[in-house]
């Protein structure tokens, strides 16, 4: 947006959709839609690349491949990234992950630890491009509880364990943080490619 670009903001889920359109109001070449991966609303071969961030573990595959090949100009480009913990690397990774094994309703499930070169290769072909990234976040102690409950694996108030998860949070944090702050750690990974 920052180089002139038009950029659309594809989201099907309406309070991070409106959070997006919050955050991003000040450039006016940012177009906000409802929509999904699978199904986005845009024109066809309009684009000339498609970025997914934190969210391609969340596609149907097969039809969002489909939906990409339709809206890419034929030089387009697809970019998928996303942040991994890096988990049992460090105390305070390892104590997290230890959390999210008690608490987290469908962890397992939705982890990006799920997608390998093999899932990577069958949605961008076998072209693709990939590059890792050493990255961090310092968190005072209510980013880290944000950072948790924006996982969509996080059981919610009410739910059972919530409190619990958050009890066990404090104690996690006070273990770890230095001067009210934690680093949390990550390997940025990012791939990408021309569908073939």
């Amino acid at each position: 947006m920052r180089l002139g670009c038009l950029v659309y903001g594809v989201e099907p889920n309406q309070p991070m959709r409106e959070a997006g359109e919050r955050l991003l109001q000040k450039f006016p070449r940012f177009r906000s839609v409802a929509g999904t991966a699978e199904e986005t609303t845009l024109v066809g071969a309009s684009i000339d690349f498609v970025t997914a961030g934190q969210a391609f573990h969340w596609f149907d595959p097969e039809e969002a491949r489909g939906e990409f090949q339709r809206l890419l100009k034929p030089s387009g480009w697809v970019v998928l990234v996303w942040n991994e913990r890096r988990g049992a690397a460090y105390p305070l990774g390892d104590d997290y992950e230890k959390l999210l094994e008690a608490y987290a309703t469908d962890y397992a499930k939705v982890t990006h630890k799920q997608l390998d070169d093999r899932a990577i290769r069958a949605f961008l072909g076998k072209e693709f491009q990939s590059e890792t990234f050493v990255n961090s976040q310092s968190l005072d102690f209510e980013g880290l509880k944000g950072r948790l409950l924006s996982s969509s694996y996080s059981p919610e108030a009410g739910q059972p364990g919530h409190e619990w998860m958050l009890t066990e949070l404090r104690k996690i944090f006070d273990a770890h943080q230095i001067d009210g702050r934690v680093d949390f750690l990550y390997e940025t990974n990012l791939y990408y490619g021309r569908l073939d």
